[in-house]
């Protein structure tokens, strides 16, 4: 978990400790705020000191309960702060998948010029519907988070159509072991490198495919996208980092340029993917 994150966390949980101390009725006890909402004892502690996150409704409660319902809209204020640069999977996906591809797709929207690094699976903005109904699916079970795989579908497919947008322009490294990773059946891979065979012609689109057998100058490890070179995202296996300090971006943007020195592009980048093919195909 990164410093600042930290910090503003245990910024919250003094605040937290503030109010239920100097409660209009009188200091409120650890103990009994707990009690009042039927929270294991511990749970006052973790929160003041920062070693939990609360939610929007630990907050409506707390202000509640110290007789400060005024202060709530602060404390969730605070709450989001923080959560808008790192977002846990928890969070985001308990209500499913499509609202953190909507998400997206309002971020897609508001940028022009887009570069990323993948070494695992195809981009999502290049995935066929069968490719990502199956990363969804693995996904939800992975964080065991509602189903609403047809409904992320759409909602990603409409994101692709950023694709034919004059104004965009998508600059895309890819490891090529993502072109060979059984994420989903293997006719599902096969009609999806098929679909990045007709996106390396695409005038908007510059895909850059990493061979295995490539020096490299650094690990091609984490995925990350960068908008307009001012914001970078990052998935991980428990959250989502949204980046906009300027040294963090500077980072991801020269890791972009390293690794790109290491891509092939066009002719080479083709086969490439028509290997992966008929990999499949001799299967």
């Amino acid at each position: 978990m990164s410093t600042d994150y930290q910090q503003a966390r245990e910024a919250l949980g003094v605040r937290l400790r503030e109010l239920r101390i100097s409660a209009p009725g009188g200091r409120l006890s650890g103990a009994e705020l707990a009690g009042r909402y039927g929270w294991h004892k511990s749970r006052v502690s973790r929160l003041e000191n920062g070693r939990q996150t609360p939610t929007s409704d630990d907050l409506r409660k707390w202000a509640e309960a110290t007789g400060r319902p005024e202060a709530y809209d602060e404390l969730v204020a605070r709450l989001r702060g923080f959560e808008s640069h790192i977002r846990s999977w928890r969070r985001q996906l308990a209500a499913g998948h499509k609202a953190v591809q909507d998400t997206h797709l309002t971020a897609h929207a508001d940028a022009s010029v887009f570069r990323g690094w993948e070494s695992a699976m195809v981009f999502g903005i290049l995935q066929t519907p069968d490719y990502a109904r199956s990363v969804f699916t693995r996904y939800a079970e992975l964080q065991r988070s509602p189903r609403d795989t047809e409904e992320a579908v759409r909602s990603r497919m409409k994101r692709q159509e950023a694709l034919y947008d004059s104004s965009k322009r998508f600059h895309l490294l890819l490891w090529e072991a993502a072109l060979h990773a059984l994420i989903c059946p293997p006719p599902v891979l096969a009609a999806q490198l098929d679909r990045l065979t007709g996106i390396i012609g695409l005038d908007t689109v510059e895909l850059g495919i990493v061979p295995l057998s490539a020096p490299l100058k650094i690990p091609p490890a984490t995925a990350f996208w960068v908008y307009d070179d001012r914001q970078v995202i990052v998935e991980n296996w428990h959250a989502e980092f949204w980046i906009d300090d300027a040294d963090s971006v500077d980072t991801y943007l020269r890791t972009w340029s390293t690794l790109r020195e290491s891509a092939v592009y066009g002719t080479a980048a083709q086969s490439l993917v028509s290997a992966a093919r008929q990999r499949l195909n001799a299967r």
